[in-house]
């Protein structure tokens, strides 16, 4: 590999985030959807149509799709019969159409099937299984009726204010509870009434114990990023959780990668389930991938170069240790540029306030550890850094997918040193990927929505009269 020049790249600054927008929605033909009950099909045309006038849909995003979520069959979400108060909560997320690992899963989750999903980071795995979660959950009864558990305390948080706006029309009582946080304050909340509690295994575990959270009756358990559940840092937790449920229970397991932790617990817990695997591919396809051969010394000056060149929106930078997340964010705010950084070994309400504000924009960059290379969904970054290239093929698969969320165009670009060099081949032999040398000048239209929307409301308009 030969030395990148990052001098003759020629790329304005770009000036704020961009807001989180959504399609319109559009009304589909309202199939009956049997899942195992008899509902009411409340969205009829004619006059009941009036209900879809009173919503709050956010505005339209135009920005380019690729067909990781737009290769769908043509299903909607008034399809599957849920109940109206849930389609409202969905359209005013701004969730027009359903996308492929919803299409697949939905429907088999609504009839209480065990479910073995594998599809790409950023595809809508959460609004796959928190849908028919939130439409089983019967509202008559104050107990826990569904348990969600994910790796960290970013992921839980993010997830539960997706099923809290989700099911906001419907009064569903949803809770969530990490390590970190006030035990005793779970306790108390757990005395009212809750329908879904969303939790790390750690937390979870120990109310259980306690007997404070109680799954006599919680017919649903969720295992998103379910190869990370079932990793060596939570080692037999989950076996300890089931052991506390129901011998009847659905369970519904979400995974990017399936590495043999995952067939074990499948043969050991799950009944006869049905198999979804949506990667013909595992990397994005709206993710362009670069590397910039550097030495050590000169990965601050590279990246300094690299925030004068790009039009960054927001941009997550990864580094391998937690001491070198604080000395870079240093060197980035030393440098001029707005800059946060979060890893696991701060106060959790740091943490929290941290993950929020750079959620909302108030931040264009974000220097962090791989904590937040789970499930994270910030739709404005279109720019990812490894600063320090990592070692293992499934951490650089989560760390680019912080990009190119939900079908959009995003780029990662890697800092590669002389001892990279061989990591940088396995990953790409292991992920049967291409990491291309950083050209001079990068196309603005692989990762800046202002350069592609029209692009992608053409190529939506063509699909649409073919």
């Amino acid at each position: 590999m030969a030395a990148t020049s990052m001098n003759s790249m020629s790329v304005a600054n770009h000036a704020g985030p961009i807001k989180q927008m959504a399609k319109p929605v559009t009304s589909g033909t309202a199939m009956a959807a049997n899942h195992g009950q008899t509902v009411e099909n409340k969205t009829s045309t004619g006059p009941g149509e009036d209900w879809k006038k009173k919503l709050k849909i956010p505005q339209k995003d135009t920005r380019i799709r690729t067909t990781d979520v737009t290769a769908t069959k043509g299903n909607e979400f008034e399809d599957y019969c849920l109940k109206r108060e849930l389609l409202m909560g969905i359209f005013e997320m701004g969730w027009e159409k359903p996308s492929p690992i919803q299409e697949e899963s939905i429907p088999i989750a609504l009839l209480a099937r065990d479910v073995l999903a594998r599809a790409k980071n950023g595809t809508g795995k959460t609004g796959a299984y928190i849908i028919p979660v939130i439409e089983r959950v019967e509202l008559d009864k104050n107990h826990i009726q569904a348990l969600v558990l994910v790796p960290t305390r970013e992921l839980a948080l993010q997830t539960s204010s997706i099923a809290t706006a989700l099911g906001k029309h419907l009064g569903i009582r949803c809770m969530v509870t990490t390590g970190g946080t006030s035990l005793r304050d779970d306790i108390m909340r757990l005395y009212d009434t809750v329908h879904i509690v969303i939790a790390t295994p750690g937390r979870i575990l120990d109310l259980m114990k306690k007997g404070v959270a109680k799954m006599d009756h919680c017919q649903m358990l969720v295992l998103d990023e379910g190869d990370k559940l079932l990793s060596q840092d939570f080692k037999g937790m989950l076996d300890s959780v089931i052991g506390h449920l129901p011998r009847e229970r659905q369970i519904l397991l979400f995974s990017a990668t399936f590495p043999l932790s995952v067939k074990d617990f499948m043969k050991r817990h799950l009944n006869k389930p049905y198999e979804i695997n949506l990667m013909e591919e595992l990397t994005l396809k709206g993710i362009t991938q670069y590397y910039a051969f550097v030495q050590e010394r000169q990965k601050v000056h590279c990246l300094n170069t690299l925030f004068s060149k790009l039009q960054i929106n927001q941009s997550i930078i990864f580094c391998n240790s937690t001491q070198r997340v604080e000395l870079l964010a240093k060197k980035i705010t030393e440098l001029g540029y707005s800059c946060y950084y979060i890893h696991a070994k701060m106060n959790q309400q740091h943490r929290n306030r941290v993950f929020h504000d750079f959620r909302n924009g108030a931040c264009r960059n974000l220097v962090c550890s791989d904590l937040f290379t789970r499930g994270i969904d910030i739709q404005a970054v279109n720019v990812v850094i490894n600063f320090d290239f990592p070692k293992m093929a499934e951490t650089y698969l989560h760390r680019i997918g912080r990009s190119g969320r939900y079908g959009h165009l995003g780029v990662a670009i890697n800092l590669i040193t002389f001892d990279d060099r061989y990591n940088l081949h396995k990953i790409e032999r292991e992920l049967d990927t291409e990491i291309k040398p950083i050209p001079g000048d990068i196309d603005k239209s692989l990762y800046v929505a202002e350069y592609h929307s029209e692009t992608g409301e053409l190529e939506e308009q063509t699909q649409q009269q073919k």
